[in-house]
């Protein structure tokens, strides 16, 4: 896949952009640093886009100060990229859209959703935390983005191992390709200082958007229980545990991410309540009268998924015990 980009003024900046695919507009933030082109290479990334692209329109584009966009005479404040992203969806004529917001990139997603409803159909969200200062001690923090300052190189090896499990050799010279052409070491310090310092809880209950939020039970660099804060801060929020341990969505089993991206995107609003396959498994265990801890030995999953599907489903449902969840199961099945 070979990206033909353009551009569009922002306030904060020049920005460079594509699109791929056909279908509704979905506008993709991967968070931290980007480069249209480089990114596409950077592990499963462009199998990644080429998945959603099969059913959207995808949105890409280079953060302000990143990839083929302006390095000079920008702002990198989380408002200016806030400004850009929709630029970006201006440029494109997309008035309402779907949104796919990964770590920093999540953030800005629920700015966007809160902040403009109208722009917004639908939300996924993957492997994010509602606040920046959550992720490490206020020390350790400062000491990673002087790092990243002073030598981006050190700094990114510094920081690979919260993105992908025990890097090889052969990912931190993917990594350092990435990131030789994505951005400089004082713009990527400032992206990672401005995202240690944002925090959105106050706007996760003023999101309206169908969302889900996709996180891996073993993320290293964002653990699971910051994903499910912000899922239980969001009305009506589905969370999606996953299994692994990349914080990188297109890194390890980056199929299963897609496909829950794509199969709760393409979902139409008002069709009644829609199940995941996994969801409704566990709904027909339900019914069959296991418990959770059985359910989770019988699907092969930790019992704390197993639990958050259930609770999941009941969301979904708009009910509040196991026997109306089978009681739907048996109605499902007459209609199905």
């Amino acid at each position: 896949m070979t990206p033909r980009s353009r551009y569009c003024s922002t306030s904060a900046g020049r920005v460079a952009y594509s699109t791929s695919g056909a279908g509704p507009a979905l506008l993709l933030d991967s968070g931290w640093i980007t480069d249209l082109r480089a990114q596409l290479e950077l592990f499963s990334y462009g199998a990644f886009v080429e998945r959603l692209a099969e059913r959207f329109t995808v949105i890409r584009y280079d953060k302000p100060g990143c990839g083929l966009s302006d390095r000079s005479g920008i702002d990198l404040s989380f408002d200016g990229q806030v400004t850009a992203a929709l630029a970006v969806a201006d440029a494109v004529g997309a008035g309402r859209f779907r949104l796919f917001g990964a770590s920093q990139g999540g953030q800005l997603a629920i700015a966007i959703a809160a902040r403009h409803p109208d722009r917004v159909e639908a939300l996924a969200l993957y492997g994010m935390c509602a606040s920046g200062r959550d992720l490490a001690p206020a020390e350790v923090r400062k000491s990673l983005v002087a790092l990243v300052r002073a030598n981006w190189g050190l700094g990114l090896k510094a920081l690979a191992g919260t993105f992908v499990t025990d890097p090889t050799a052969e990912d931190l010279a993917g990594f350092t390709k990435f990131q030789r052409s994505s951005a400089s070491a004082t713009v990527a310090a400032r992206l990672l200082e401005v995202y240690y310092d944002t925090d959105i809880r106050d706007l996760l209950p003023a999101v309206g958007a169908r969302t889900v939020v996709l996180h891996r039970e073993g993320d290293r660099g964002t653990p699971f229980e910051l994903g499910r804060e912000v899922a239980a801060l969001i009305p009506g929020a589905t969370l999606i545990p996953l299994a692994g341990s990349s914080h990188l969505f297109y890194h390890g089993d980056w199929l299963a991410v897609a496909e829950a991206v794509t199969g709760f995107l393409a979902e139409r609003a008002g069709t009644g309540p829609q199940l995941t396959e996994r969801e409704l498994q566990v709904a027909e265990l339900v019914a069959e009268g296991l418990t959770n801890q059985a359910i989770a030995r019988r699907l092969s999953v930790a019992p704390r998924t197993a639990e958050t599907h259930v609770e999941n489903i009941r969301r979904k449902l708009e009910v509040r015990s196991r026997a109306q969840i089978a009681a739907w199961v048996t109605r499902h099945r007459l209609h199905s």
